[in-house]
């Protein structure tokens, strides 16, 4: 039985067909859309989980949301694009499969609602932006250092990191001033996989 992605465009979804694509697992897409005015997901979402966000993978009668989460059952499940068998690895992966959502993305989604605010927003995002700068600079020292987020090959980690950096990249200022960053980024849209799941999710902003 293939996997079932509920899969809405331009969204953190695309990080799991991408991850479905390295690991070679045949699936099926379920699209949704934002609504063009509010960019919010569509009401029909609510109707496959109740919080109506995306992406929600179906594996037979298990159902799972939040990326990270379902990043971490397809390693189990398959044993692949887990940590490096050694202590230093697993911390990088564990730390960094949580960092995208729990610290770079919060900042990011800060910088969208501030933007949007008429007159004091530029002002809240002059003041926010020195946080999400912080986060960057330590982002790039990370990547000067490896080649991976969690070590010498590549991970669920990057897939993970690779949302945030790509938003970042047209909300928050991320460029050449920081250039192992950007390698890892050119490297990533390099992969076939990647290109793969690019060709299959359809509309995507950020690569």
């Amino acid at each position: 039985m293939s996997l079932i992605v509920h899969h809405l465009n331009n969204s953190r979804s695309q990080r799991l067909l991408w991850m479905l694509e390295e690991l070679e697992l045949p699936y099926e897409i379920r699209f949704y859309e934002r609504d063009r005015r509010t960019m919010l997901a569509p009401p029909e979402l609510k109707q496959v989980h109740p919080l109506g966000k995306s992406p929600v993978l179906e594996d037979g009668r298990i159902k799972l949301v939040e990326t990270g989460a379902i990043c971490e059952y397809l390693v189990e499940k398959t044993g692949k694009l887990g940590p490096a068998d050694h202590d230093q690895g697993l911390r990088d992966y564990r730390q960094f499969i949580h960092y995208a959502e729990g610290s770079v993305m919060p900042m990011l989604l800060l910088m969208l609602a501030m933007s949007k605010v008429p007159l004091l927003g530029k002002v809240a995002v002059r003041k926010v932006q020195p946080m999400v700068d912080t986060h960057l600079d330590y982002i790039e020292q990370v990547l000067a250092s490896r080649p991976w987020f969690a070590g010498q090959q590549m991970s669920a980690a990057d897939i993970m990191m690779s949302f945030p950096l790509e938003a970042a990249t047209s909300r928050a200022g991320l460029g050449p001033s920081r250039p192992a960053t950007m390698a890892w980024l050119k490297k990533i849209h390099a992969r076939p996989a990647y290109q793969a799941a690019l060709k299959k999710g359809g509309s995507y902003a950020y690569a």
